[in-house]
């Protein structure tokens, strides 16, 4: 079991993946589109190709992890440590083509988030699932999640900030470095890991398991209501807010009030268990972005506070589920890196169809960056805020149905 004073070793890793995973999934959509001119459509099925191609290796990703853990640590810590280089450099890779015109840019991007993927996904794997050994109850799940997801969001609230502060060139920098000190955290912790002793799963295994199929539906559906907005809110803040200016602070408030709010969720879970918990987060969510529908240029501080709770929102969203998955597994007494497969490709196959999917229906509603016509704003303001409260409210209602009411989790 982890010492409370030592979360903080296993958690660290958690700092650099968020870190990455914010201009992955949130600037390389506006970078390429505005800054490089790549049409939306195009750029849109780009992503989803890239995404759905990185998502189904996921539960091999697993399986082949959990093949790692059965011969030593030392084989997963040698496996992190050589993702985590293929991590930066394809990130360098992404943020920097030297290539200009539709055609070339598309290749590159589809070359750069190939190896950035595939080494993201190693690495998230592998760190999920070390985590998961960790605990033997769900309220220490819960507290070794929010260790890992906190960080996280610093992780987080730095990418929000640093770009726009120092460029591009150091946030690349600052990423190398990170993931350095988080693989060595990891390697130097003191406390030893309940190795499990039956042999890798196959990958299709926790696909028979009922209690990880409700779990990963409900996780579906809130995925790609959370998904889609992340994938459209620069253009909100700039076509919409016309506050350009502002996307850094509005990026912080939000993942600034999600780090803050995870004591919040935690002490929601010891009394209310861990499924309503994240049922009142969906709540919150739906509310802040109903709020968010009346909001125009010069609302700057209105959307600052619906940033706020949507962040106290999104702290639901990252210290239960994953925790809730941990409980899955240590019940169903397999090794767990398998079932993280499956979950990061619910996760990427959310991304895959909010930046597939959105993006080109978008387009053919009549929204392109940079237009303010009403056309234009009335798609960008019904797919950022209506679309999300009606996800959401599909996936609070079959929480409530599948692991709620019927008290198949705590």
């Amino acid at each position: 079991m982890i010492p409370r004073r030592d979360g903080w070793r296993y958690g660290l890793l958690g700092l650099p993946l968020a870190f990455a995973a914010l201009p992955l999934y949130v600037h390389v959509p506006a970078r390429y589109a505005a800054d490089f001119g790549v049409p939306l459509t195009e750029l849109g099925a780009l992503l989803l190709a890239a995404r759905l191609a990185d998502a189904v290796l996921d539960p091999w990703i697993g399986r082949w992890i959990d093949g790692l853990y059965q011969r030593s640590v030392r084989h997963v810590l040698a496996v992190a440590a050589g993702a985590a280089i293929a991590l930066a450099a394809g990130f360098a890779l992404l943020l920097f083509p030297p290539v200009r015109g539709t055609g070339a840019l598309l290749a590159w991007a589809a070359m750069s988030l190939a190896v950035t993927y595939f080494a993201f996904s190693v690495l998230s794997v592998a760190h999920q699932s070390w985590g998961a050994m960790l605990a033997d109850s769900d309220d220490l799940r819960a507290r070794i999640v929010a260790w890992r997801e906190g960080l996280g969001l610093a992780g987080v609230l730095l990418a929000a900030v640093l770009p726009a502060a120092a460029g591009w060139p150091a946030t690349t920098a600052v990423l190398a470095l990170a993931l350095a000190c988080g693989c060595v955290a990891l390697a130097a912790s003191r406390w030893p890991l309940p190795l499990p002793h039956t042999s890798a799963a196959a990958w299709h295994r926790p696909l028979m398991q009922p209690a990880f199929r409700k779990l990963l539906a409900v996780f579906l559906a809130n995925g790609i209501a959370s998904a889609v907005p992340a994938t459209l809110l620069l253009f909100f803040v700039r076509d919409r807010l016309q506050a350009p200016q502002a996307e850094g602070t509005f990026l912080g408030i939000y993942f600034a009030c999600g780090a803050a709010s995870l004591p919040l969720w935690l002490r929601v879970v010891a009394l209310a268990g861990l499924a309503r918990a994240w049922l009142a987060g969906m709540l919150l969510a739906i509310a802040s972005f109903a709020a968010a529908m009346a909001l125009g240029p010069g609302d700057s501080v209105a959307f600052g506070m619906v940033c706020a709770m949507c962040g106290i929102a999104l702290g639901s969203d990252l210290a239960v589920p994953a925790a809730l998955l941990a409980g899955v597994i240590s019940r169903a007494r397999e090794p767990g890196a398998v079932y993280f497969g499956w979950w990061n490709f619910a996760s990427k196959l959310n991304l895959a169809l909010a930046a597939g999917l959105a993006l080109p229906l978008l387009q053919l509603a009549g929204y392109s960056p940079g237009d303010a016509s009403p056309r234009s704003m009335a798609a960008l303001t019904f797919a950022y805020c209506a679309v999300p409260c009606v996800l959401k409210a599909a996936a609070a209602l079959l929480l409530y149905v599948q692991l709620v009411r019927t008290k198949e989790v705590p």
